[in-house]
């Protein structure tokens, strides 16, 4: 296994835990590299997420189809983030969003079945499993309520002040999705 370091960067995002390959070698040898083309899926609504990934390179986005059949982005996976359908991995059931690789990607991943042998194997992974669940919990009530109560040019100037670079070379369809803006608003506020 090759990507040591991104794996143990992407995992204390969400608190140390003691990770080497000498003490979790099973941890290390479990993950599989896989490349996908620009707008090829990695996940389709209807289908159940098999994997648990981590992005070398690359920017997905996961989003689901509204009642007009347009897209409406939820989130984005970049270079060293977790990515994935995460409540379709750990239910086991068909998932109801699209992940979509918008660049090509390089990722790496595990099967369900080896992450949660992780969690039987090492005790220390509960706590980390525990702090994931949290983050992704509050990043979504966080979400929700920027959402509701900022303008579209504050919630344009927060993401401008959060987001990678990497995103902004994404098509501004996708980015004003996520900020549920029109392109136009999303257009005009750029040029602000």
């Amino acid at each position: 296994m090759k990507h040591e370091q991104l794996l143990i960067n992407a995992m204390n995002m969400f608190g140390p835990i003691d990770l080497s390959v000498e003490t979790h070698p099973d941890f290390f040898r479990d993950w599989e590299e896989v490349e996908y083309k620009r707008s090829e899926f990695l996940t389709e609504a209807g289908k159940v997420e098999r994997y648990f990934y981590v992005v070398i390179s690359g920017v997905q986005a996961i989003y689901i189809l509204n009642q007009q059949g347009d897209k409406q982005v939820i989130g984005f996976a970049y270079d060293g983030s977790f990515s994935g359908v995460y409540d379709s991995f750990l239910l086991q059931k068909p998932s109801h969003y699209f992940l979509e690789a918008l660049t090509p990607s390089r990722l790496i991943r595990m099967t369900k079945s080896k992450y949660d042998g992780l969690f039987e194997q090492f005790p220390e992974f509960d706590r980390w499993g525990r702090l994931v669940h949290q983050q992704l919990l509050l990043g979504r009530v966080q979400r929700e309520v920027e959402l509701i109560t900022l303008s579209a040019k504050e919630r344009y100037q927060l993401f401008m002040e959060r987001c990678p670079p990497l995103l902004r070379t994404i098509p501004q369809k996708y980015l004003a999705s996520y900020l549920n803006m029109t392109p136009e608003t999303f257009s005009r506020l750029r040029k602000e």
